[in-house]
């Protein structure tokens, strides 16, 4: 290799530190980083630790962060000005913070790429569903995932239902379930679609979108039964906002 090889080589490496590190989805970031040629591990960070100083001593490139809802704008702004680009699964944000960190992304320089869904089989289905609402007005979403995850419903049903109403303005119009024998048995609304969060051992990520009219119903479904199938799209999104003053919300923007 000559020295201008190595040179880019060395360019091309991304320093990653994992916030989360010892979650599971933490974990397997952390294993994917490491053996992964163009990225290096530059520090692990959980409940505790100091964010801020460890981007800083370990001189860290980006931030992937796999942790709480509640800690979701203290993480990405200590990120931001410790210098890092942040790197975002964690779920939970709103417009008026997104615009929030717009802010910080131009005041810092440096970039923030959040995704609902790092799944590059879960953002196809989201597109699907975003195309087949503009032909079917009854439309429902049930998301899977294991017992421990705290939030309901995902930000990936959440999204699928926000790309499907820029379709659509009112969906399930012509239902009539107004007689509840259990309260909220119909589940969250979202401009008239319908969501229904199922939490239980044995699912990683499952979500289906349910479509109906008269004769018919079309199911677009995906299953994650690995937390390996989150990596390749954080990879995309690590090698595209390390350089970038940008701030992205959904891995779509970048298939």
């Amino acid at each position: 290799m000559t020295s201008d090889n190595i040179a880019e080589h060395t360019m091309s490496v991304l320093r990653v530190a994992v916030n989360g590190a010892k979650g599971k989805m933490g974990q397997t970031v952390v294993e994917f980083v490491q053996k992964h040629s163009r990225l290096e591990l530059a520090a692990t960070i959980d409940l505790g630790d100091d964010l801020a100083a460890e981007v800083k001593n370990n001189a860290a490139d980006i931030v992937v962060d796999f942790t709480r809802p509640e800690i979701r704008m203290e993480t990405v702004k200590n990120t931001l000005f410790s210098g890092a680009s942040a790197v975002v699964g964690t779920t939970g944000f709103t417009p008026d913070d997104l615009e929030t960190i717009r802010g910080w992304v131009r005041e810092t320089g440096k970039g923030c790429f959040i995704a609902p869904n790092f799944i590059v089989g879960n953002v196809l289905m989201q597109q699907f569903a975003k195309q087949a609402a503009r032909y079917y007005e009854y439309a429902e979403i049930i998301e899977y995932h294991h017992q421990q995850k705290v939030d309901f419903p995902s930000g990936t049903a959440v999204k699928t239902a926000e790309l499907m109403s820029e379709e659509r303005e009112k969906f399930n119009s012509g239902t009539h379930d107004q007689v509840a024998n259990i309260e909220g048995s119909r589940g969250g609304d979202y401009k008239g679609i319908k969501l229904h969060a199922i939490r239980m051992p044995g699912f990683v990520a499952s979500q289906e979108v349910i479509l109906g009219d008269s004769g018919q119903y079309l199911t677009i479904r995906h299953d994650s039964i690995e937390r390996t199938s989150y990596m390749p799209g954080i990879l995309m999104a690590s090698e595209y906002i390390h350089d970038k003053t940008e701030l992205v919300y959904g891995l779509e923007h970048i298939l």
